[in-house]
């Protein structure tokens, strides 16, 4: 009776550690929308918030993630910089191998100064980036951003619709994943940690 129950034991350890080699040796699969192909992502080369420039390319080496908003938005922008925080705390040192990107579509409002000191409000570690509106538009193009103003009650009072979605760009240069808003932090930081480690 004894030896049987050493087998069955057996049998079940074995199983256990088929299971375990199974279940973790699965290669990792990306929450966001993953692009395939993955592709070189389109240039960035904008007005850092505080002053300087900043450029995607030279910033091989090192996920960026990038969302396209405005300082005077009420809802989703605040909520995503608010996320962008919570993503930074759960990542913890790691976050320092990530950049966050708030860019513009309010050219005309988003001053390098006003960007500088909005992004304070939640993280000053997040990188707000504005420019000219040609340049921007490029920008937004290349990244196939929606973007349509809505004429509020006098000329500064106005809105400005746009996609919602945040890009993330691997440590290769490839615009690789997509979240839409709504995106649990748990899931984007999962994603920042696998690309962290990818080589």
């Amino acid at each position: 009776m004894k030896r049987n129950l050493v087998w069955i034991a057996a049998a079940v350890l074995v199983g256990l550690i088929a299971l375990w080699s199974v279940v973790f040796a699965r290669p990792y699969s990306l929450r966001g929308s993953e692009l395939t192909p993955a592709g070189i992502a389109p240039e960035i080369n904008l007005d850092r918030a505080g002053g300087g420039r900043y450029q995607l390319s030279a910033r091989t080496g090192r996920p960026v993630v990038i969302f396209f908003g405005y300082t005077n938005c009420p809802d989703v922008c605040p909520a995503t910089m608010a996320e962008f925080k919570q993503v930074k705390e759960s990542l913890k040192n790691q976050a320092d191998e990530v950049d966050f990107l708030l860019i513009t579509v309010d050219p005309a409002r988003d001053t390098s100064e006003r960007m500088a000191t909005y992004l304070k409000g939640f993280d000053a570690g997040v990188i707000g980036l504005t420019g000219n509106e040609p340049d921007l538009a490029s920008v937004w193009k290349s990244y196939g951003v929606f973007r349509q103003v809505s004429p509020g009650t006098n000329a500064e009072n106005y809105s400005v619709d746009h996609t919602s979605r945040l890009y993330v760009v691997d440590k290769k240069g490839n615009l690789r994943v997509t979240y839409p808003f709504g995106t649990t932090v748990a899931d984007i930081v999962s994603d920042l940690r696998f690309l962290i480690r990818e080589k």
